[in-house]
């Protein structure tokens, strides 16, 4: 699936992803490929995504997921 991960900044990553965990407001999450479509606020956490087999970790202040049609938007602070 295609992952992006923004700031107003700039991009962070835009590219593929196996598996993507984030700090959701109740809890962590995971999402897979083909997951059904969601739209999620992101608290004080670690994003977490598998790239190429391994493990990528990112710490966030907070945020905003979108997933739709296998393409993953995450606004972050």
């Amino acid at each position: 699936m295609k992952l992006d991960i923004i700031s107003p900044e700039k991009t962070i990553y835009s590219g593929s992803a196996e598996s993507v965990t984030l700090p959701g407001i109740k809890g962590s999450f995971t999402i897979l490929d083909h997951h059904a479509p969601i739209i999620s606020s992101l608290t004080q956490g670690t994003i977490i995504y598998k790239h190429k087999g391994e493990d990528v970790s990112l710490k966030i202040q907070g945020g905003f997921i979108e997933m739709n049609n296998n393409n993953i938007t995450v606004c972050i602070e």
